[in-house]
């Protein structure tokens, strides 16, 4: 079948994908953040020490940063449905694994098992949004939905894993992974139909594969450790080091073989450049934020792990209707960077009242309004970012020009929690000796100040993150609304303004 049929007549099972695709992706996202509350019980069931506790995040995270290129490229050669099929059920196993756990290797292993599983099945799903809504108004849509679950999922997470480790036990953080999996799963067998004509059976690039590897997981690793060890430390110092190293040799790579793991015409084009470099600014303050307001709630104020993760609900709100009620209404009909820009900076907006957090700061009166403008402008902008992002690709590079969305995220999230947090441990230090007369008198409130202070000052620096990724958005981003019709897989194809073709950046062969 030609690209042109495929464009004429969409696969009516499409909006049945959607849901399928959709119940993949906010496994994976709420994964990411679910943990973290069970993580003190799971600590302790296992005698986990502190020093090793932080493997149960970074596991996950190096694998699944370090792996979602060649996942992406993997989806290209393999096909995007058996490889999504092939993410979840090994998804499922690892987590079954994870739940099962009697010791702490067993618990590392399944986290970075699900790391592997997820880098498979994160591009897999979005760059099969990307082949199969190809209609502009119906991709609007489609990505409206996908945005609100990228951007809200994360704060899902908290909710669920609060009821869970507080109903039941932290092992059913794991084990609910489960049902969602082979729901998708047997959902996506048979349902999803990949449009034919869009696999890239090139040879694999194994010096790519490799080299983007160790220097993406050289680079979460740094940054994880640098929350721990600190930022001069020397093996912190080394990671990011041989991390410079390893990427740039893997840039130059790239630019010589002659079937390159990342083709450097997808990062290179200056709109979907903006996009990656956007939207991972926009990932650092969010996961700060989703960190410092889960301590605030449940050590400053007392909140038990359910009512924090329900204290979210407004952003989850705010990102729904902005990425499905917004973000999806207007992508047809203005450029994305109109949504993009402002959106960002309606986000800094509700991080800008969090500066004002005082240990007795009202909920309903401070903290609530600013979940709902933080919602509100993150799912405005996510929603064209994710379409744009796929949007002109050829349909051969579809699965890595989605793997490098997801791997933007992870970097960004790794950074986020590491500089913020260290920022934020900085001003509390600083604050808490320049008030040491207090600390005689009254130690617990002294603390509280103290970490209170830090949040505040560690959330300025996510203001300002929030509007350059704003400024980024607006400078770089260039490409027109597009148009009504379809979308077709050639570069710059649906861009009403014929812009994208023309600001491209050439790539230099060798």
């Amino acid at each position: 079948m030609s690209k042109t049929a495929d464009i004429r007549l969409p696969d009516p099972s499409r909006w049945k994908a959607l849901a399928f695709i959709a119940l993949a992706q906010l496994m994976v996202v709420l994964d990411a953040t679910i943990v973290n509350i069970a993580l003190p019980h799971a600590q302790t069931d296992l005698g986990i020490s502190d020093a090793n506790k932080q493997w149960v995040i970074t596991a996950y995270a190096l694998a699944f940063g370090g792996l979602l290129l060649f996942g992406g490229r993997i989806a290209d050669l393999w096909g995007r449905k058996r490889t999504f099929v092939v993410g979840l059920i090994g998804f499922a196993l690892a987590s079954a694994l994870g739940g099962a756990a009697q010791n702490q290797g067993m618990l590392f292993g399944s986290r970075a098992l699900q790391g592997v599983f997820g880098a498979l099945l994160a591009p897999a799903a979005l760059s099969l949004l990307a082949v199969m809504f190809t209609d502009a108004k119906e991709r609007a849509k489609a990505f409206g939905i996908y945005g609100a679950i990228a951007g809200g999922g994360g704060a899902v997470g908290l909710i669920l894993g609060g009821f869970l480790t507080q109903t039941l036990n932290w092992r059913w953080t794991f084990f609910v992974n489960i049902p969602f999996a082979i729901i998708a799963a047997a959902g996506a067998y048979f349902v999803i139909r990949e449009p034919a004509g869009g696999r890239n059976r090139a040879s694999l690039d194994i010096p790519g594969v490799v080299l983007s590897a160790l220097g993406l997981v050289s680079l979460v690793y740094g940054f994880t450790r640098a929350e721990s060890a600190g930022w001069s430390d020397g093996l912190t110092i080394g990671m990011f080091v041989a991390s410079g190293v390893l990427l740039l040799s893997f840039a130059l790579t790239e630019s010589r073989v002659k079937s390159p793991l990342l083709p450097l015409r997808v990062v290179l084009d200056r709109n979907r450049g903006g996009v990656y470099l956007s939207l991972g600014l926009a990932v650092i303050a969010m996961f700060g934020l989703f960190l410092f307001l889960t301590y605030y709630l449940q050590v400053v104020r007392g909140y038990s792990p359910i009512r924090t993760g329900f204290a979210f609900l407004p952003m989850i709100a705010g990102m729904i209707t902005g990425s499905t009620q917004i973000g999806a209404r207007l992508m047809t009909r203005v450029p994305a960077r109109k949504l993009m820009g402002p959106g960002f900076l309606v986000a800094a907006v509700g991080m800008l009242l969090l500066t004002q957090l005082e240990i007795g700061s009202s909920y309903a009166g401070l903290i609530l309004p600013a979940q709902l403008l933080l919602g509100l402008g993150m799912g405005t902008a996510f929603m064209p970012a994710m379409s744009l992002a796929t949007h002109g690709v050829e349909p051969r590079d579809s699965g890595v020009a989605s793997a490098m969305v997801n791997t933007s995220q992870q970097v960004g999230g790794a950074i986020g929690t590491a500089l913020l947090n260290t920022i934020a441990a900085s001003a509390a230090t600083a604050y808490a000796s320049s008030h040491a007369a207090l600390g005689a008198k009254n130690p617990e409130l002294l603390k509280l100040q103290s970490m209170v202070h830090g949040f505040t000052g560690a959330i300025w620096w996510a203001v300002g993150i929030l509007v350059v990724a704003s400024a980024i958005a607006v400078t770089f981003i260039n490409a027109g609304r597009p148009s009504a019709g379809p979308v077709g897989g050639g570069s710059g194809s649906g861009d009403a303004e014929g812009v994208e073709d023309e600001f491209k950046i050439p790539v230099v062969a060798h």
